[in-house]
């Protein structure tokens, strides 16, 4: 398989790098094809221009191959933290300049006089693996899981990857060597049961 693997975090050597690392790894190791960016290694410009909303635009090269990934991709995977529950401005610049209109998704009529989203993208998974402070469950229980509504409805479901599976690991701030070690190894885990 064709596999996307993009990090969104500013620090070389953070757990979001470890998570990333291992993802790679484990996807190299079973044969997989891996296309990885590490948007700010890579200083991805996330700011979007005037001249690409036209879906004939002539793409900056940067983004011009990192929207080909995508549309060749059986596989997205994605790994950042979460900031103000909402992925880092570097990851949402990324959506908004790659996953474009008429590549990624598109409108069609719903039939009612509106139009409704139809995705077309050829991947048919997208795994999220991301950090917080704030523990799982007060996530939810505060502010509904903001994430989860992003990726799997809004993102996923709008370019239309049906299968989709997210872990959150929290809290980071005070965990451990061993939590993480284990954290990691749900890592692995998860990349060998949904990636075949």
């Amino acid at each position: 398989m064709r596999i996307s693997l993009i990090l969104a975090h500013p620090t070389p050597g953070s757990f979001n790098h470890a998570i990333a690392q291992t993802a790679r790894e484990v996807l190299q190791r079973e044969g997989h094809e891996v296309r990885y960016h590490d948007l700010y290694a890579e200083q991805f410009d996330p700011l979007m221009q005037t001249p690409e909303l036209d879906r004939a635009a002539t793409l900056p090269p940067q983004i011009a191959q990192h929207a080909a990934e995508v549309g060749e991709a059986d596989a997205l995977i994605f790994v950042h933290p979460n900031w103000w529950s909402r992925a880092p401005a570097m990851l949402c610049g990324w959506t908004d300049r790659v996953l474009r209109a008429g590549s990624a998704y598109q409108f069609v009529p719903d039939g009612q006089g509106g139009a409704k989203a139809m995705g077309l993208l050829k991947a048919r998974l997208g795994l999220v693996f991301n950090t917080a402070n704030t523990p799982q469950d007060k996530e939810v229980q505060l502010f509904g899981d903001p994430l989860e509504r992003l990726w799997r409805d809004v993102v996923f479901g709008l370019c239309g990857v049906p299968t989709v599976y997210r872990r959150c690991f929290a809290p980071i701030i005070t965990s451990t060597r061993e939590q993480r070690q284990a954290w990691l190894a749900e890592v692995r885990a998860a990349v060998v049961r949904h990636v075949k």
